[in-house]
Order: structure tokens, then C-alpha cells, then sequence
């Protein structure tokens, strides 16, 4: 990417004067997130993935309903977080097209930092209290307002349909090394049922649907002009970030999708899977940050279906990431010719370590 080139028609859109600088921030899977500098500070921008995410429009209306609902309990001193906001251009909009791409502009929420691995429970109860006091300050909003910019986003029976379509079509004969994944995926259709049936018990709620560790912003007390490696210690919460897939879902995805990024202590394309395994202490931090900030709203069979989610979210993503493999790397940014299966045997092997921890697990979730 020219990058003079993008800062310079990017500061003409919002107004931003020179000097400019533009660099790679943050480490997703989709969209291109940059750091635009300006004379008078930085804004982050990002190019969105149309691919993925084919009526960006929707995903931005999505986005700035979430936040002004956000900003209007915040103002009422009902939610203690920084809100994520986006930056008009010169002519009010909050989407634009360069050379056929679509981008966008968020403020820059500075003296912060974000984190890929949890290192402490400490950590991981703070985190976790933040997506829990996110999710809680949504539950009066009207989930169904919310447009599924990527439908059956958490559809377990789709993504094992898809495989079996990649299975089928196996456009670069991959499917020959990857028979052993293929067989265990097989092995755990029973979740599928098992979704379903819990689904139909449980409210439908505005969920932010991608929990990970790395989309929650910690306070820098240092004083850091952008995000960092993190301290040992775990300071407050600062914010919660990305909220492209805010969609109608339900809590135990979001609590799932904390599981599998919170509690191992390896990157989630570590192909160091004797190490990938939930770590009990970090497990029982986040139930009890998730948790009690929803206990004045969550129904019982909510707080069960965590359990449920606990291990369905890291077997759907290892899917997903299989899917992807076999399918010649489409979806997922790769680094390499087998991140993408990287990335399934380290989630199988984290699948593995919620089954073979059940009693105890799940007794956690019980007792909060």
C-alpha cells in the first residue's frame, strides 16, 4: 500500500492537516487498521473488507446506533467506558470510497493499550467485567434494530455445511492431509442440536460478537500515545473496540468467544499445542467478570448456556479456520501456506482441554 498516498487523500476528506503519517495498528484478521497522524493528533481508519462484509453502509449504521446508545448511557453516568466514535468527513458522512474501497474514520482513543494473551486473572476479570458491562449497558436496546451484516455469523450447522462444500469442491487437494480434522469435526456434529435446543430457551440479545482479548482497550498509565505490549499488572478497563459484528445473538457466543482467547496461554496460531489448554484460574476470572455486572438481567438459562458456549466457540472457529484452509486461504489474513490450519489444530486442541475440565468448569459457571 502507498501510504503517502492514502494519507494524504484521507486528511483531504476529514480536514486534516500535514504532517501526516500512516502505519499498520492492531492485529486483525479482516480489516486493514491504520493509524492516520495529523498535524493535531491521529484518528484511526480502516479499510473495510467487502468481502466479508459486503454492505458496509449497514455495518457503519450498525456501529453508530450501538454507539450513540452507548453515549447516551455513558452521559448518564450508566456506562463507565469510553466509547468507540466515528469521525465525520468534511461533508457529514461517515463512510467513503478511494479508488473503490470503502473506508472509515474512528477517534483515536489514546494512553491505551491492547493485549493478544491474557497474563494474569487479574487480567482477565478486568476484560471480561468490561464486555460484561459493554453487554449490559445494550440490554434495553432493541436487538432486532441491528442488521446481520454477516448472516448466521454463529450458525454452527452453516459453518459444518460449509466444510462439507469445501470438503466436496477441494480446489487445491487439500483434503488429504487434513483427514484426521475432518473426521474429529464429523465426531461433534451433536452440538449442533444441542444449539438449537438452547437457542429456543434463551433471549435474543445485541451482542458484540467478537470478544477477544485484543477488542478491549486497558488504561495505559504510562501515558503511551498508542497501543503497546502490555505490563505485567492489568490497570482498568478503558474500552471496548470493533464493533463491526454487533448483531442480534445470544450472550453464550460472547461469553465462548472470551473462553477461547482469555485461557490459553498461547496465541490462538500457536502450533504449540502441548501449551494450548484452558487455564482454571483465568476460566473462573472471566465468569466472575462477565457475570456480575449482568446479574440484574441474565435469566438462568442464559447463565447456563455459557457452559455451552465455553465449547462451542473454539470448535466453530477451528472449523471455520479448517473451512478457510481447505478453501485456499479466502476469508482469514494468512502469513503463511498453513496458518489457516495453524490456527484449527490450535483450536481443537483448546476444544479438547474444556471437555477433559468439564466437571470443574462448568461447576464455576454454576456457582456464580
Amino acid at each position: 500500500m502507498n501510504t503517502d498516498y492514502y494519507a494524504q487523500l484521507l486528511a483531504q476528506q476529514y480536514g486534516f492537516a500535514p504532517p501526516l503519517s500512516l502505519k499498520a495498528i492492531g492485529n486483525g484478521h479482516i480489516n486493514t487498521t491504520m493509524l492516520l497522524g495529523h498535524r493535531d493528533g491521529s484518528v484511526v481508519v480502516q479499510k473495510l473488507n467487502t468481502q466479508v462484509f459486503p454492505e458496509p453502509e449497514k455495518l457503519v449504521a450498525n456501529a453508530r446506533k450501538i454507539e450513540q446508545h452507548l453515549m447516551q448511557k455513558h452521559q448518564a453516568s450508566q456506562y463507565d467506558l469510553e466509547v468507540i466514535k466515528h469521525v465525520p468527513t468534511l461533508e457529514g458522512g461517515y463512510l467513503l470510497s478511494i479508488d473503490g474501497e470503502h473506508w472509515r474514520a474512528l477517534e483515536f482513543i489514546g494512553n491505551s493499550r491492547s493485549e493478544e494473551v491474557v497474563q494474569s486473572p487479574l487480567q482477565a476479570q478486568v476484560a471480561a467485567s468490561a464486555f460484561g458491562r459493554f453487554a449490559a449497558a445494550l440490554q434495553d436496546f432493541d436487538a432486532e434494530s441491528l442488521y446481520p451484516v454477516i448472516k448466521d455469523f454463529h450458525n454452527l450447522a452453516m459453518r459444518m455445511d460449509m466444510l462439507e462444500q469445501a470438503v466436496q469442491a477441494d480446489k487445491l487437494g487439500r483434503v488429504k492431509d487434513v483427514q484426521q480434522q475432518l473426521d474429529f469435526c464429523r465426531e461433534q456434529a451433536f452440538l449442533i442440536d444441542e444449539v438449537a435446543a438452547v437457542s429456543a430457551q434463551i433471549p435474543l440479545r445485541p451482542c458484540h460478537n467478537d470478544t477477544k482479548i485484543n477488542n478491549m482497550l486497558f488504561s495505559d498509565k504510562q501515558g503511551t500515545s498508542e497501543p503497546k505490549a502490555a505490563p505485567a499488572a492489568a490497570p482498568a478497563a478503558k474500552a471496548v473496540i470493533d464493533l463491526d459484528t454487533c448483531m442480534p445473538g445470544y450472550w453464550l457466543f460472547d461469553f465462548g468467544d472470551m473462553v477461547r482467547t482469555f485461557c490459553s496461554p498461547e496465541e490462538e496460531d500457536s502450533i504449540n499445542l502441548a501449551n494450548v489448554r484452558v487455564r482454571e484460574e483465568i476460566f473462573a476470572a472471566l465468569v466472575k467478570g462477565y457475570i456480575e455486572p449482568l446479574k440484574a438481567h441474565i435469566t438462568a438459562e442464559e447463565k447456563a448456556s455459557f457452559w455451552l458456549g465455553a465449547r462451542v466457540m473454539p470448535f466453530m472457529i477451528g472449523v471455520r479456520f479448517l473451512t478457510d484452509y481447505i478453501d485456499g486461504d479466502h476469508y482469514f489474513s494468512i502469513k503463511h501456506g498453513r496458518h489457516n490450519l495453524d490456527r484449527a489444530n490450535n483450536q481443537f486442541a483448546l476444544y479438547r482441554s474444556v471437555l477433559a475440565q468439564q466437571e470443574r468448569l462448568k461447576s464455576l459457571i454454576n456457582n456464580a
